[in-house]
């Protein structure tokens, strides 16, 4: 596919991107280039490749799940100005 200097232009206006008039036939050939490898890798036939997450085969590495801190709730809500049934009480903001 090859874009010409007006598709450019008419690319640049919609995505509200400002582009020099010199630079307009860089960017057609550039971007038509583009185009034309990505059209070179659609005909690729990947049927009998499997697909990937990542293209190293690594394991991700997790660390056991093991609580560090003890339960600290009742020190936090002792100095707390209103607690009702384990909740923090605040005063109404949206009336």
């Amino acid at each position: 596919m090859s874009l010409s200097e007006d598709d450019v232009k008419r690319i640049a206006r919609l995505a509200r991107l400002e582009i020099g008039a010199g630079d307009a036939p860089r960017y057609a050939h550039d971007l038509s280039a583009i185009l034309a490898f990505v059209e070179q890798m659609g005909a690729v036939d990947t049927a009998a490749v499997t697909p990937m997450a990542h293209p190293l085969d690594a394991v991700q590495r997790l660390r056991e799940d093991a609580v560090t801190e003890g339960d600290a709730r009742a020190a936090f809500q002792a100095v707390a100005p209103r607690v009702e049934r384990g909740l923090y009480l605040v005063p109404r903001v949206i009336e």
